[in-house]
């Protein structure tokens, strides 16, 4: 059981930086999409709400364990993309630290995805996850 609850706590940590920040980016959609502009995203109003979309759905079924496998894989993919879209200048001391930050976090969704959500979870409560 100690397991499954570190799994919980696990998901958890790892969604809450999207979650809130899926919510403050809710609250001003054409700001960000404006940033996504200047970085050069194509559509970068419907890239927005997309990205609000993952971090606001996925993040919430990450946190009960919901499809936390295919969503572990997303995120990690989200956050290399983002390492390098949004964060590499190496002339920049703080934009490289998110960098590597994005990495590392993108290495937990790794390890949840190879892990899996846990006892604790939608996913169990389905049959998707075997027992650890």
């Amino acid at each position: 059981m100690a397991h499954d609850a570190t799994l919980l706590a696990a998901r958890v940590l790892l969604m809450l930086m999207f979650l809130i920040s899926g919510f403050e980016t809710l609250g001003a959609p054409s700001h960000f999409a404006g940033f996504l502009g200047s970085i050069g995203v194509p559509l970068p109003l419907l890239a927005t709400w997309i990205i609000i979309a993952l971090k606001l759905l996925g993040g919430a079924a990450i946190v009960v364990g919901l499809q936390t496998r295919w969503l572990a894989y997303a995120f990690a993919a989200f956050c290399v993309a983002t390492a390098f879209l949004g964060h590499f200048d190496p002339s920049d001391v703080t934009q490289m630290r998110i960098f590597w930050k994005n990495f590392a976090v993108a290495g937990g969704f790794l390890l949840l995805s190879v892990a899996g959500p846990g006892k604790l979870s939608l996913d169990a409560r389905r049959g998707v996850v075997a027992s650890a």
